[in-house]
């Protein structure tokens, strides 16, 4: 990693440098075997090229780019470390995970750790810990999670079977499987013709498509309104003490409100 500017770079000898000829000979045959394997060339250049990708720092959030040939990078901001690995886990595993790669949790894979960030992850296996992924989550498992789980994209599987105890964040999410969970989505639920879901759903809005089932209650609208936010929030307003001499009949009930 560059010292200077933060990015990252892969390590080599330099080449050699080219020698100057006389005369255009070489030049020309050079120029002209280039030109009948042009369409090789590009090609070769095409997957031969590496491009750069852009992460956020954990702690300060800020973004930059860097190779994706990257393990890991430096925050040209804050100097904190940024894994950039990717995980696939194949047995049990405890140990917390943050990264801007990728997760794998196969299916006999066990996941017991605190906490695990990530940029997208397949769950296939036990996951026993709270999940927060960057992009998206797709869940191909039969099982329980007990942890919380967030992403901007949450895809169940037409095969799973998931019961969540934790309420369920994401900015959408469509059910092709059974999911039994409290769902908090700031975009569209759907549901498709596969779909099962049991639970009470807070969403933009919802789609069913023909054969899927939902149970639980609904709320269409903002993903933070509480109850106590239905309620008129104004000061309460006694009243007018009575005036002398006159009788004060019975206390009349306050309306409702």
């Amino acid at each position: 990693m560059c010292r200077q500017c933060g990015r990252s770079f892969s390590p080599g000898s330099p080449k050699p440098a080219l020698k100057p000829t006389s005369s255009g000979a070489a030049l020309a045959s050079s120029t002209s075997s280039r030109e009948s394997f042009g369409l090789g060339g590009k090609i070769e250049g095409i997957f031969g090229r590496r491009g750069n990708r852009l992460v956020s720092c954990f702690e300060c959030k800020r973004k930059h780019e860097v190779s994706d040939a990257a393990t890991s990078t430096n925050c040209p901001g804050c100097s904190a470390h940024i894994d950039l690995r990717d995980y696939k886990i194949t047995t049990s595993f405890s140990r917390s995970i943050r990264t801007r790669g990728e997760l794998h949790l196969t299916s006999k894979g066990d996941l017991s750790s605190t906490s695990v960030l990530c940029k997208s992850a397949v769950i296939e296996g036990k996951l026993r810990g709270n999940l927060q992924c960057e992009e998206s989550a797709t869940i191909n498992y039969v099982g329980k999670i007990p942890g919380r789980l967030s992403a901007n994209y949450i895809c169940v599987e037409r095969k799973s079977d998931v019961h969540c105890f934790r309420r369920v964040r994401a900015a959408s999410i469509d059910i092709k499987g059974k999911m039994t969970a409290e769902i908090i989505a700031t975009g569209p639920v759907n549901i498709h013709k596969t779909g099962v879901l049991e639970g009470n759903v807070t969403a933009k809005s919802i789609n069913i498509e023909k054969g899927g089932i939902f149970s639980g209650q609904l709320v269409i609208g903002q993903a933070d309104l509480t109850q106590a936010e239905l309620l008129p929030s104004g000061p309460t307003v006694a009243p007018p003490p009575p005036e002398p001499g006159l009788t004060t009949p019975g206390a009349e009930p306050l309306p409702a409100t």
